[in-house]
């Protein structure tokens, strides 16, 4: 379907990706017209490479950035504080597919960790009880392993070195994961064929992308217009301030405006961000819908990092499933250990070329060479915590550099908190137990990877002084403007946070259709 770019009765989605895409179906689903620009290519199933370095430059986000702050990303990768996806289905086609709930201590940080110095927390201004409706529609819609009867993906030998040395050290939740990834077909898609490269896309189909399960939906009910290469660089408004249109440029630079009823933006929380700031305006002078001052900040990325340790004999993890396996224990809250908050250690493989990048960024020499060497003795696993917000790590336009479409570039500034730094230095001692209670050979801590959880950047809020939007992702400032992706996240919490991003689409979609069936938007 092709809508007139002057059609005002349509909802325009900028990004295809958890959220966007999501939202685009659930909308079309109920006869609401939508326009899904997305700045990247269309790919198939067929079409993804199983190679790593092909598959980066097929899908990922390459458009330059710059970093600053303290970070170790900023120093190592310092053009690419994130990987993410510039694709249609955004970073879905990059997941592992971890699906996990967000637990209620973590939905009130302010109340239950307090007052941390240094620290931005909130809380959300919804609850557990309030989203888990959502959270079963988006489990089922995922086809979440272990929920709705779905059963478990079997455990790779990187997960079996996992659970015997979580056995070892007492850790009571170890399991192959709640994951978005066919154990059998399931909704017209394959079952896992264990290929081991889901980081690249899924070739069999079997992890759930909007690539090939939303969009397509979205697209048979005749509502879907989706334009690909086309990259949003501004909203405008009235002088009510109400967001009238989207400017975008097409893949070959040209530049249109497409009129719209409401806004969603979806673009990661970089994106997301970078497009408001630079949509600011006589009314909204440093931004759209950031009379808080709120719009960049509170960036978080999850406290990460990884463990790599060798063994005797092979292990071969790259062997099936990148992320099919997970220990929760320690995703508790318990500040004997030191910090606040929790994190997860889940299994992930990756191949020899990024190896060679990520084990020690510059490294060279003969215990670098030794360890590569060592690539199929190899297991490996990742930890993902709840790092805290902080007002001081932001996303802000470039003050100097633009990119082809003479739109500022993003800088992304980050500080570790000590409370990160705490919880990683916790994290990689449990790691390095848990393969040394097995005969770990050697053991590597691995410095964080480009970031893949970009969360924050336009906070939920009850009071418009206090964040971007409200509990439905809605602009306090701007009403017919809506945040649609993980930006909307107050605290991150220590789950993969996709399967939250779509419960909130979902949410969204039913507010959204309902505001238009009260003239209200």
């Amino acid at each position: 379907m092709q809508f007139a770019k002057n059609d005002k009765s349509v909802v325009v989605i900028v990004g295809s990706g958890a959220g966007g895409g999501t939202l685009a179906n659930e909308l079309c689903q109920k006869g609401v017209a939508v326009v899904l620009l997305e700045a990247g290519d269309e790919q198939t199933t067929s079409s993804f490479l199983n190679d790593e370095w092909a598959s980066f430059s097929q899908i990922a986000w390459l458009d330059k950035r710059t970093t600053s702050g303290s970070w170790q990303v900023a120093k190592d990768f310092p053009n690419l504080p994130a990987w993410i996806c510039k694709t249609v289905g955004g970073t879905t086609t990059h997941w592992a597919g971890a699906s996990l709930r967000i637990q209620e201590h973590e939905f009130r940080a302010r109340s239950v960790y307090g007052v941390i110095e240094g620290a931005n927390l909130a809380d959300w201004p919804l609850t557990l009880s309030e989203l888990a409706p959502y959270y079963s529609k988006a489990e089922f819609k995922l086809g979440v392993t272990r929920t709705h009867g779905i059963e478990g993906l079997p455990g790779n030998n990187n997960f079996k070195v996992m659970y015997a040395g979580a056995q070892k050290l007492g850790y009571k939740n170890c399991h192959t994961g709640r994951m978005a990834i066919n154990s059998k077909p399931r909704a017209g898609r394959a079952s896992c064929m264990q290929l081991g490269f889901c980081f690249q896309g899924c070739k069999s189909g079997a992890k759930w992308s909007t690539l090939y399960t939303e969009i397509p939906e979205a697209q048979s009910t005749g509502k879907l217009d989706l334009r690909t290469g086309c990259h949003a660089l501004r909203i405008e408004h009235d002088k009510n301030g109400k967001a009238t249109s989207v400017i975008y440029a097409d893949s070959n630079g040209t530049v249109h405006e497409q009129r719209a009823r409401a806004v969603c933006v979806a673009g990661n929380s970089i994106e997301t961000p970078r497009l408001l700031l630079n949509s600011s305006s006589q009314m909204f002078p440093d931004g759209l819908a950031n009379s808080s001052d709120q719009v960049g900040r509170n960036y978080m990325r999850h406290t990460t990092g990884s463990v790599y340790a060798t063994f005797e004999k092979p292990v071969h993890m790259y062997r099936g499933t990148t992320m099919a396996g997970i220990i929760t224990d320690e995703s508790i809250h318990n500040t004997k250990r030191g910090f606040a908050g929790g994190y997860e250690m889940e299994t992930i493989a990756i191949g020899l070329p990024f190896m060679a990048a990520f084990l020690k960024p510059g490294a060279w020499g003969a215990d670098f060479s030794r360890a590569m060497d060592q690539y199929s003795h190899m297991a490996g696993m990742w930890i993902v915590g709840e790092d805290m917000p902080r007002e001081t790590n932001r996303v802000t336009l470039h003050n100097s550099e633009n990119d082809s479409n003479g739109m500022p570039i993003p800088n992304v500034h980050f500080d570790d908190h000590k409370n990160d730094t705490a919880m990683r230095n916790h994290a990689y001692k449990q790691g390095s137990a848990l393969y040394d209670s097995v005969g770990a050979k050697d053991t590597y801590l691995v410095p964080p990877y480009p970031s893949t959880h970009n969360l924050g950047t336009c906070r939920m809020s009850v009071l418009p002084d206090e964040g971007v939007c409200n509990s439905f992702g809605r602009s306090h400032d701007v009403k017919n403007l809506f945040i649609s992706d993980g930006s909307q996240f107050p605290t991150g919490a220590a789950e993969n946070p996709t399967l939250t991003i779509v419960a909130l689409a979902i949410r969204q979609a039913e507010y959204i259709r309902e505001e238009i069936s009260q003239l209200s938007l």
